[in-house]
């Protein structure tokens, strides 16, 4: 399974154009506060850096945003292009100069308003580069961690929601590659090393939509092994929890169809969480 990019909307457009707005949007007491702290030529070459950015020329516009940062280093104009060169490397798809940007903008800046969307868009870094559940997973983990990171450290933000949507789609993906593994070992008859990888799916991404199969594919494996008691609990377990689920019919089946076998749980058992 491979997550398709999404597009942002509204919520980061806004936050772009906050960011990177000319000096006429600011209000004035913004402007009298960036302007004590800095030449009155950086406005200029701040907004040359926005221009570029607006007309997708990413390297000039990351060029200027570094020359703002490094020929006024202690102005407000600063801190908004580094953050901005972050965003600018991000749009060119250069991942990696944009989590090093965004990284110092974290560790220089850790109480500013604008903290919240770093850490978003760092979590957007490794999210766009999630790749087929065959491929090695470090990007999935690292957008994991980072998106965890929002929702954690800034759960009130206009940010959040999103990134939990995120955060879901990237379990559910880590949850394919663990089912993947868990079929070839099914294939290959390594029926244990088969069912550690359902039950890892079941423990670990209880959430996400792979659980179904997995439940039935533990079925497979213990039947193969011959143990039709353990077969029939986990089938259970499954029938409690997804009646109506293509993967509780496979299994029915795959139990002989009798009712009278399963050993549905009722609400006092806990639901499945119980049953592990």
């Amino acid at each position: 399974m491979i997550i398709k990019r999404f597009a942002y909307g509204v919520m980061v457009t806004a936050t772009v154009l906050a960011l990177a707005g000319c000096a006429s949007d600011k209000s004035d007491a913004e402007k009298e506060a960036l302007l004590e702290t800095s030449d009155p030529a950086v406005e200029e070459l701040y907004n040359k850096a926005h221009d570029a950015l607006e007309s997708r020329q990413y390297k000039t516009a990351a060029d200027s945003f570094d020359e703002v940062e490094r020929l006024y280093p202690y102005s407000e104009w600063a801190t908004r292009a580094m953050l901005m060169s972050g965003y600018t490397q991000y749009k060119a798809m250069k991942y990696d100069e944009a989590v090093l940007a965004l990284d110092r903008f974290i560790e220089l800046h850790p109480g500013h308003k604008d903290t919240p969307y770093a850490y978003y868009l760092k979590g957007l870094c490794y999210y766009e580069q999630i790749t087929d559940v065959g491929r090695d997973q470090d990007m999935t983990q690292n957008a994991m961690k980072s998106l965890s990171e929002v929702v954690r450290r800034f759960p009130d933000s206009r940010y959040a929601r999103d990134a939990q949507l995120k955060l879901d789609l990237t379990r559910d993906h880590l949850a394919g590659k663990e089912m993947e593994v868990g079929r070839y070992y099914l294939s290959r008859r390594e029926y244990n090393a088969a069912i550690n990888r359902f039950k890892t799916v079941v423990d670990d991404y209880q959430t996400t939509t792979q659980v179904a199969e997995a439940l039935h594919r533990m079925v497979e494996a213990y039947m193969a092994l011959g143990l039709t008691g353990e077969a029939k609990r986990i089938g259970a377990v499954l029938g409690y929890n997804y009646p109506s689920s293509e993967w509780y019919h496979r299994t029915y089946v795959l139990l002989g169809g009798k009712e009278t076998d399963m050993i549905v749980p009722t609400d006092g058992d806990g639901g499945w969480f119980g049953w592990f």
